[in-house]
């Protein structure tokens, strides 16, 4: 564990392993179509480190070549009420304050295009999506057929032409490895138009580390910032930064910012003076996390020995990690997941068949256990429309 590696976000040398797991599904996301598929997919080892001249932190055991974003790749939240009142408020905000109507907007790993619509339809916007998951079949907006290009493809140096005045990237940036040679590009690409604004949402870290969120650490993740790491990041290349703030019951951590010439930077803001506050979080980490996943294992094995049914709610990443970091899959026979397009498929390293909430009027669930808090008002009216009362509970 003494190991120390070269950060990919400042370039320092003594980053050093804080949390080590091994053979961990390599993708979450995945359609797999059979039990025996899910539990023989590739597996990856994952080794957090933590950066203490940036409080970056990254999986340094992360292989590129072992995660696969295709068509496959069912990311999408957008079956979800709770989300979806955020994520057009989210648009509408960011519309107003920075008058994007009738501008060119460019959205780096846009999933399956509901945020560059969205910006489109409401701003009267031109829109333009990478994403080698996009699929044209589950895009039925108009407008977006009319306004925006949508590139099955990274986005790399290769596509600098493509020009915009507002370019987003949400929940994408963990998902890279090489962050600093990333943002280069980025800035790049914009060149000297200074005017162009820059928003990229992804987890906030410092919550991660603070509640020992390990549903949140998985294989595709291999980049967590918190504040201060994310807009130290983006100031050594070349940004100013505008606003950092977090979202989404604090899950999210959103950066505004936009080019600057370099001949002076905006002034640091109060919560990007996080350093002191990380290495104590990291260091307190491990034996934190130790007794959350205790506590877990008793309360999963209490409900087995009785004999409850216990389902869990949320077939993402989340539930993937869940049940590997527990290795709980001998405990939990079933996963819900409201996204139809997930159902009849299968959880990735464990194999748990992933079904419709319909099917739990069947079941009968004693326990259902809810991957992410937020939506558990959301998840105890779908329960309740089904005549349902099991005993929820969020991780």
């Amino acid at each position: 564990m003494n190991t120390e590696h070269t950060c990919p976000s400042c370039s320092a040398d003594n980053m050093q392993v804080f949390y080590e797991q091994k053979s961990v599904p390599s993708n979450s996301c995945i359609l797999l179509d059979s039990a025996k598929a899910a539990i023989e997919y590739p597996r990856g080892d994952i080794e957090l480190c933590f950066c203490p001249e940036c409080g970056f932190i990254s999986n340094m055991a992360f292989d590129a070549k072992l995660t696969e974003y295709s068509g496959r790749y069912e990311e999408t939240q957008g079956f979800s009420g709770t989300f979806n009142k955020f994520h057009h408020a989210l648009a509408e905000r960011l519309i107003e304050r920075y008058d994007l109507h009738d501008k060119d907007v460019l959205e780096i790993g846009c999933g399956k295009g509901e945020f560059i619509t969205m910006l489109s339809e409401l701003g009267n916007n031109r829109g333009v999506g990478f994403d080698p998951g996009y699929r044209a079949d589950r895009n039925a907006s108009e407008s977006a057929q009319k306004n925006v290009t949508f590139i099955t493809d990274f986005y790399s140096e290769k596509y600098s032409d493509y020009q915009a005045d507002f370019l987003c990237c949400k929940m994408t940036l963990e998902h890279i490895h090489p962050t600093s040679d990333f943002i280069n590009t980025v800035r790049r690409s914009i060149g000297d138009r200074e005017d162009t604004i820059v928003f990229f949402q992804i987890p906030e870290s410092t919550r991660i580390l603070r509640d020992c969120a390990f549903e949140d650490i998985y294989y595709e993740h291999c980049s967590y910032f918190s504040p201060g790491s994310l807009a130290r990041l983006f100031r050594s290349k070349g940004f100013d930064v505008i606003s950092i703030e977090t979202e989404y019951d604090d899950q999210y951590l959103t950066i505004e910012a936009r080019p600057n010439n370099g001949s002076s930077q905006s002034a640091v803001l109060e919560q990007e003076n996080d350093l002191e506050s990380l290495k104590e979080l990291v260091a307190t980490f491990p034996k934190r996390l130790e007794e959350k996943l205790s506590g877990w294992q008793k309360q999963l094995d209490d409900m087995q020995a009785s004999g409850n049914k216990v389902v869990l709610w949320g077939s993402g990443s989340k539930g993937v990690s869940f049940l590997a970091t527990l290795d709980a899959g001998d405990k939990i026979e079933y996963v819900v997941d409201i996204n139809p397009h997930r159902q009849g498929y299968y959880m990735s390293g464990t194999g748990q068949e992933i079904v419709s909430p319909d099917f739990l009027k069947e079941y009968q669930p004693d326990v259902v256990i809810v991957m992410n808090a937020i939506y558990c008002d959301e998840i105890g009216q779908d329960l309740k429309k089904r005549g349902l009362s099991p005993k929820i509970i969020a991780v």
